[in-house]
């Protein structure tokens, strides 16, 4: 459901991309209500053909919602293809791109990003884990994590190059740069800058995948009280004030 606000608040705002052409936007709400309050869903669409370009926006009513919900909805399955989500507004120092990023070659077609993710976590924090697909959503047979830290990605390259995942021995190196001159990350300069990066870029990342205190609890016990009370009928017309005044007044 679309509401048109001028007001978003974009720091309380999660991307999700990925989309399959059979979610609707109701959908989206109804799945991202389990993360936290919803205020607004929004999955822009071509306006010749009315169908949607893989993509979306949730907005909670705090920043802290949907940190959370891009955490625990990561890489969902949604009509078996994994959701992409990240925070849509971050600050600067978290867009930082530090170089340690490795390209994962030989790929079974059924690894998709969830299995890349939980088979790379334990060498350290991975900002984004993907597989290259084509146009149909297929595997092209290879993938790319980035590491927070090279510590993590040199750890990862001495103990998967040459591994087995899903019955293929896997091919782990530092991927190319974007710039098309053939140079690959990991190089001292890259190194030598994401060592003088200030420590307090990162300090916003830690994580944990358990619900914040008072928080999601109490949100989804003041959010059930609230569609108990709602008709229905009225989710097309759902007005976000409507679950911010109930919200403030529970």
């Amino acid at each position: 459901m679309s509401i048109v606000d001028q007001s978003k608040n974009h720091e309380a705002t999660v991307y999700v991309g990925n989309i399959d052409e059979r979610v609707t936007e109701p959908l989206m709400w109804e799945l991202f209500l389990q993360a936290g309050p919803v205020v607004n869903v929004n999955i822009p669409k071509d306006r010749v053909t009315q169908t949607h370009q893989g993509f979306g926006f949730v907005e909670f009513i705090t920043p802290e919602d949907a940190h959370y919900a891009s955490k625990v909805m990561h890489l969902v399955k949604l009509f078996g293809k994994p959701i992409r989500c990240n925070r849509a507004q971050q600050d600067k120092a978290q867009e930082l791109d530090v170089g340690a990023n490795l390209f994962i070659g030989n790929l079974d077609p059924e690894v998709d990003e969830k299995v890349l993710q939980d088979s790379f976590s334990s060498f350290g924090p991975i900002v984004q884990a993907r597989v290259a697909r084509d146009t149909s959503g297929f595997s092209k047979g290879h993938g790319f994590i980035s590491f927070e830290t090279f510590q993590a990605a040199d750890a990862a390259v001495e103990a998967m190059n040459g591994q087995f995942l899903m019955n293929r021995c896997i091919s782990v190196s530092y991927a190319l740069k974007k710039d098309g001159k053939g140079e690959r990350h990991g190089t001292a300069a890259e190194r030598l800058l994401a060592s003088q990066a200030p420590k307090t870029a990162k300090s916003h990342r830690v994580v944990t995948n358990q619900p914040k205190e008072g928080g999601y609890g109490q949100h989804m016990n003041i959010m059930s009280q609230f569609q108990q009370e709602m008709d229905p009928s009225q989710y097309q017309q759902y007005d976000p004030s409507q679950y911010q005044q109930y919200y403030q007044q529970t």
